[in-house]
C-alpha cells in the first residue's frame, strides 16, 4: 500500500463511515462529498455512509463529523430478538478482512512507541431483546483471534479501536480512525453553559457559505466555538478577500471565556454588548450565525419573546440585503413568527437536539 493509503495488493479500499450528531446528516454528508470528493452511499440518523477513491490526512480534517471509522460490517435488518447476539459474533467474525482494515487504520494512525494498545467499544440505543453487556460479550467473542499476538487491551487512550454501535434495526462494526479531537476540538479550552457542540457549530457555518470578503456576526457568543469555526473556515478561504468575524455577548464571563479559546484559533472583533442593541452600522453584515438564549436559561421563559423581538430588529438593521441568518433555537415557533415580519424567508430547517431537549437549526434570506 502507498503512504497516501491507496491499495498496492488489488485489495478494494472499503467503505468508511461518519458519525454525526443527529440532525446534521445531510450538512456532513455534503462536506464530505464537497471536500473529500466522497461518494455518499446511504445517510440514517447520526449516520453517513460513503466511500473514497483513497484514504489521506483529509478525512480526518472533517469538521461535522464526530468520528469517522472503516466499516467492517452493518446491518439494517436487526429483529430486536436475542438472536441479533448470532449475528453480531457470525459476522463479526467472518464478514470484515481485519487484517486489511488493520493496515489501513496504521497509515492514517501510525503506531506509537511500546507495545500496541487496542480497546473494543459497544454502544447501544433502543430496546432490544439483549442488554448492551450480551451484544458486547457476542462482539469480543466474534474478535476472538483476530487482534495480533501481543497487543495489550487499554480502556484509555487505546491506539486502535473497535466500535459496535447499536441503534434501532441498525448495527455498524468499524475501526475507528479519528480520535477525540475531533469532536472535541482543541481550541475549546473553557466553558459556559448549554455551550455548542464544535461539530454543530461548524455545520451552521457551513450552512451560512461563508465566503471571502465577508462579515460574519454572533451577536450571542457564549463559549465563542460559532465563532472559532467561522475563523476557521475564513483561515481556509479568506485569499479572495479577507473575512471579519465579529461577536460578542451580555454576559462578561462569556466574553472572557471566548477570548481564552479564540485565542489559538485567529482574530475577531470581541465586545460585551446588548444583543437588543448592536453597537454595529446598518447593512453592515453577511451572515448571522448564532445560538440564542432558549427560555430555561433566562428567570422566565416568557422573557424569551422579547429577547428574540428585540433582538430579531437588530439582526434585520444590521445583516444587508440578501444577506442569511442561520439560527439554532428551541422557540423555533416564536422565532420564525418574529421573523416572518421582517418578510424574512425560511430557506431550510432540520430537527436537533441540544442538551437533550430538541430545537431546530433554521437557514434564513433576508429579502434584497
Amino acid at each position: 500500500m502507498s503512504r497516501s493509503g491507496r491499495p498496492t495488493d488489488d485489495k478494494p479500499l472499503p467503505a468508511l463511515y461518519a458519525m454525526t450528531h443527529g440532525g446534521i446528516e445531510s450538512t456532513a454528508a455534503d462536506e464530505i462529498t464537497r471536500d473529500l470528493g466522497g461518494e455518499v452511499k446511504k445517510t440514517a440518523r447520526g449516520l453517513v455512509v460513503f466511500r473514497l477513491d483513497e484514504l489521506s490526512d483529509k478525512l480526518l480534517s472533517l469538521r461535522t463529523t464526530e468520528d469517522v471509522f472503516l466499516l467492517a460490517w452493518g446491518s439494517d435488518s436487526l429483529t430486536y430478538k436475542a438472536d441479533d447476539l448470532d449475528t453480531i459474533r457470525t459476522w463479526t467474525a467472518r464478514k470484515p478482512d481485519w487484517e486489511h482494515l488493520f493496515k489501513l487504520h496504521h497509515r492514517l494512525r501510525p503506531k506509537t512507541k511500546g507495545r500496541p494498545t487496542y480497546h473494543v467499544v459497544c454502544q447501544m440505543q433502543g430496546e432490544h431483546g439483549f442488554r448492551r453487556a450480551d451484544a458486547r460479550a457476542a462482539f469480543v467473542e466474534g474478535l476472538a483471534g483476530k487482534i495480533p499476538n501481543g497487543w495489550h487491551y487499554n480502556n484509555e487512550n487505546a491506539w486502535l479501536e473497535i466500535w459496535l454501535t447499536i441503534y434501532s434495526k441498525t448495527a455498524v462494526c468499524g475501526v475507528r480512525l479519528s480520535d477525540r479531537a475531533m469532536r472535541h476540538r482543541t481550541y475549546k479550552l473553557d466553558h459556559v453553559q448549554a455551550s455548542l457542540r464544535p461539530t454543530v457549530a461548524a455545520a451552521m457555518v457551513r450552512l451560512a457559505g461563508v465566503g471571502p470578503g465577508m462579515t460574519v456576526l454572533d451577536p450571542f457568543c457564549g463559549a465563542g466555538t460559532l465563532m472559532a469555526e467561522a475563523l476557521i473556515v475564513a483561515e481556509q478561504r479568506g485569499r479572495g478577500g479577507a473575512i471579519r468575524v465579529i461577536g460578542g455577548d451580555i454576559d462578561p464571563n462569556a466574553v472572557f471565556v471566548t477570548s481564552q479559546n479564540l485565542a489559538h484559533v485567529g482574530r475577531a472583533a470581541l465586545a460585551r454588548w446588548d444583543a437588543t442593541a448592536l453597537p454595529l452600522e446598518s447593512d453592515s453584515v453577511d451572515r448571522i450565525i448564532s445560538n440564542p438564549p432558549f427560555g430555561k436559561q433566562l428567570s422566565s421563559i416568557d422573557k424569551i419573546g422579547a429577547l428574540y423581538e428585540g433582538s430579531a430588529a437588530e439582526w434585520d438593521r444590521v445583516l444587508r440585503p440578501g444577506g442569511r441568518a442561520v439560527l439554532l433555537a428551541m422557540e423555533h415557533e416564536g422565532l420564525k413568527r418574529v421573523l416572518k415580519g421582517y418578510r424574512w424567508s425560511l430557506a431550510r430547517q432540520t430537527r436537533v437536539r441540544l442538551l437533550g431537549q430538541p430545537a431546530v437549526m433554521s437557514v434564513w434570506n433576508k429579502p434584497e
